[in-house]
């Protein structure tokens, strides 16, 4: 009898590992510029997306805890807490970033220049915002945050790279302001300007953080050296005032640099209750070995090692990831959000571009730098995902970037995807 058992557990556990296991990708792909076709009329669908029976199963990670973890095999997926799956919104040009105003309308980016909004579940025919941006690569309209007060100052934040003297790429955060008569959004304030952008590592994240000052994550445009220069914004998680002056407290002095060595990061969340700054970072992605992306702990003032180290390293001064996605997987992740109710409550999520799934991490509740379990959703099944935010009543909504010149749109691209649990 013991021996049956034995074996019936043997057999599962060599099914799990078959199920879960993929062709890794080969390497980097080449940079496409993402002009594409006009955006086509974006439709509000009410489609139900495939089944339980349809939809990839998630992998379920239970993590041990050594002091820097790569995904491990996964068990068995737990079924129960599969969320069902809707499209929202379709037709969309490359949205990048989505968020939330408290009259409850919904805000997003799309990368060729214009800020979208969805009122009453109609997206609005005439955008919110046009804006003049060079959509390059990786770079064009990127995020975008609603000022806390917005009920009372009509504040938007948007990250943006456009063309200055002699064709070069940079990158700007603006502040608009919401005009009363027309309902447009309207240029208030550049609040930071000159940083250079590029066609890769564009980064591009704003976020207010619980401490009312605002993020701005900027990669180091593929070039290394700047991550760990001290007098360069790029490579970075930049923190402002929302005027846009400096805070006091920064942990350089007269410095708007937050944490350094970062190659790419594209995803900002706070932990509730403790107000922990979690990050995603691409890593190396052919440049030293493969893969390598990252979940961090953020803290002011550290160095976060690119390029001296990634994945596994260590080095002295230097701080290593909660989690990295190992030598063989790429996430390539974007944005993330930590989730505040329902049986996810508690977990990070962020999104794959190149890993083409949602992600979920549960964090130690002993350790803030230690992962305890981690989980893959919906792989495959519906391309690039760009960002993942939870609303005000708690739906969790994602955007896909196929129409970015490196992804393979279907006629319905992008689209606003929501999940909610049955």
């Amino acid at each position: 009898m013991i021996g049956r058992v034995r074996d019936l557990v043997f057999l599962s556990v060599a099914a799990a590992l078959a199920f879960s296991c993929g062709q890794p990708e080969s390497g980097p792909r080449p940079i496409q510029t993402a002009g594409g076709p006009p955006s086509p009329t974006a439709t509000l669908v009410a489609t139900v997306s495939p089944s339980a029976t349809t939809t990839t199963s998630p992998a379920v990670i239970i993590i041990p805890s050594p002091s820097v973890q790569s995904a491990p095999t996964p068990k068995p997926p737990v079924r129960a807490l599969i969320p069902s799956l809707e499209v929202l919104l379709n037709g969309l040009q490359t949205p990048w970033a989505i968020d939330f105003s408290p009259d409850g309308r919904i805000f997003l980016t799309e990368r060729p220049g214009r800020i979208r909004v969805v009122s009453n579940g109609i997206l609005r025919p005439e955008p919110w915002a046009t804006l003049d941006v060079a959509e390059t690569g990786e770079s064009g309209l990127m995020g975008l945050a609603l000022d806390p007060q917005f009920a009372q100052n009509r504040f938007i934040y948007v990250a943006y790279t456009f063309r200055g003297p002699g064709g070069r790429l940079i990158n700007r955060l603006a502040r608009l302001r919401e005009d009363p008569g027309t309902g447009k959004g309207i240029l208030d304030k550049v609040l930071l300007d000159g940083i250079p952008g590029g066609t890769n590592h564009d980064g591009g994240r704003v976020k207010f953080g619980p401490d009312g000052k605002l993020y701005w994550t900027m990669g180091e445009t593929f070039n290394r050296s700047l991550a760990q220069d001290l007098s360069s914004l790029n490579g970075k998680i930049l923190r402002l005032e929302p005027d846009g002056a400096i805070p006091k407290d920064n942990p350089f002095p007269n410095s708007y640099i937050y944490s350094y060595g970062n190659r790419n990061p594209q995803g900002l969340a706070w932990q509730p209750g403790t107000a922990r700054l979690y990050e995603t970072e691409h890593g190396p992605s052919g440049e030293k070995g493969c893969c390598q992306d990252e979940v961090n702990l953020i803290d002011p003032g550290k160095n976060y090692g690119w390029p001296v180290i990634s994945g596994n390293e260590t080095r002295e001064g230097m701080v290593s990831p909660v989690l990295q996605s190992g030598d063989s997987v790429t996430w390539a992740p974007g944005g993330a959000t930590f989730v505040t109710r329902g049986p996810w409550a508690g977990s990070l999520l962020f999104t794959g571009l190149r890993g083409q799934a949602l992600y979920r991490l549960t964090l130690d509740p002993n350790d803030p730098r230690k992962a305890q379990s981690f989980e893959t959703l919906f792989e495959g099944q519906y391309g690039r995902l760009r960002d993942v935010s939870e609303g005000p009543d708690g739906t969790l909504y994602i955007l896909t970037s196929n129409r970015d010149g490196r992804g393979s749109p279907g006629p319905d691209d992008d689209r606003v995807l929501r999940l909610k649990f049955r």
